[in-house]
């Protein structure tokens, strides 16, 4: 009887091995995505019984799809072309149903999508990779914020290298995230930590704190990290575009970045940026408060996108007669960030015609392509040398 429940046993064992093994196969054995030294890149997914995969991604500029074929092994495959230097992105279809790389862990959340990424190093992409450089801190800070009525509110700060040393004190750059987005935004797909370390080590930017705030006047931080707030992220949530956040932000964020970070608490040593959303309010609320940013440089802006189902708050009124104040108070830098097939282009191609009516100096930089991550990147990656020179 004992002899019969030792080779039960160790039939069982025997049989886990091989399952393990097999997993180990159908997983970690596949190299997916290959990078290749000509920067090809080869997708793999086992799914012998699967009659259509796909893969969708960032560097497939037509339908954003394309085909895998299928070996003898039941492993689809697909070889790009030459790809570009980037952060690219891309996830599986599997027979129509949407699916990540198991082969490959690293992924990023877009609102509520998550897919997998890769890097292909180059110039363009080199200040988005970790690099053997000295490395700041990201840290998630909960902050009261009496101006939108919540005693816990949450942003995400990097600070550089060097900062828990010392008692120097820095310059401030406050990075504003689009609809959808949350204190997480910049910091994941945005790289940066990674572009402000890279460039700081370079010493093409000046080592400085980046604030990176929730933009959603109805959240405390990003759905999941407070309470009661398990719910499935959306574009659109309340308090986004209604004057809550351009209103609090002075004294709700910047007063206590300044109270509880060492920064140089002075206009020439404060920036505001923002991408789609954040640009709109990263224009509000430097043109409601003149006297407190030096730097502006609004990306992707949603210029007049606010809410038209109800009487505008007085902080969206008027911009033209703000806008002329703030030029008057010489800013050091006023750059606007627009790609040149972006849904939001003859908006800024408005807003220019505004300040160019009035003489405001400002700084234009115009790239290909829309409203997407790799732009956002690449602004950030331009904009950090030109702050607080």
């Amino acid at each position: 009887m004992k002899r019969l429940l030792f080779l039960a046993l160790l039939i069982a064992f025997v049989g886990n091995i091989r399952a393990q093994e097999t997993i180990m196969f159908n997983t970690g054995n596949i190299v997916s995505p290959e990078i290749k030294n000509d920067q090809t890149v080869t997708f793999r997914f086992l799914a012998p019984n699967a009659q259509k995969v796909e893969v969708e991604g960032s560097f497939l500029k037509q339908n954003r799809r394309a085909a895998l074929t299928k070996d003898e092994r039941g492993v689809w495959s697909f070889t790009t072309e030459v790809l570009q230097p980037e952060m690219h992105t891309y996830c599986f279809y599997v027979d129509g149903i949407r699916m990540t790389d198991p082969n490959n862990v690293y992924m990023c959340r877009d609102i509520a999508t998550y897919t997998n990424y890769f890097f292909i190093d180059g110039e363009l992409s080199a200040n988005y990779i970790v690099r053997d450089v000295p490395h700041g801190t990201v840290s998630k800070v909960w902050y009261p914020s009496p101006g939108l009525g919540m005693n816990a509110r949450r942003f995400t700060v990097y600070t550089p290298a060097g900062y828990e040393e010392g008692k120097k004190r820095y310059p401030v750059l406050y990075l504003l995230h689009g609809a959808g987005g949350d204190e997480n935004a910049w910091s994941e797909l945005g790289r940066a930590a990674q572009i402000a370390d890279n460039l700081i080590a370079q010493g093409k930017a000046e080592p400085m704190i980046i604030v990176m705030p929730n933009g959603n006047g109805a959240q405390k931080a990003m759905p999941g990290e407070y309470e009661n707030s398990m719910q499935k992220p959306t574009f659109m949530s309340r308090g986004m575009m209604d004057g809550a956040i351009e209103k609090a932000f002075p004294k709700d964020v910047v007063g206590y970045v300044d109270a509880h970070f060492r920064t140089i608490a002075d206009k020439n040593h404060r920036a505001i940026s923002g991408l789609s959303m954040g640009g709109f309010h990263s224009i509000y609320i430097s043109a409601n408060n003149p006297d407190m940013f030096g730097y502006i440089a609004p990306m992707s802006a949603a210029i007049n996108r606010q809410s038209r189902n109800q009487q505008q708050p007085e902080i969206y009124q008027n911009l033209e007669e703000k806008m002329v104040t703030l030029f008057q108070k010489k800013p050091k830098l006023y750059r606007i960030y627009i790609g040149n097939t972006d849904f939001l282009f003859q908006d800024n191609v408005n807003f220019r015609k505004m300040l160019d009516k009035h003489g405001c100096k400002y700084e234009y930089f115009e790239s290909d392509e829309g409203h997407i991550w790799a732009n956002w990147r690449k602004y950030l990656n331009d904009l950090l040398p030109k702050l607080f020179k």
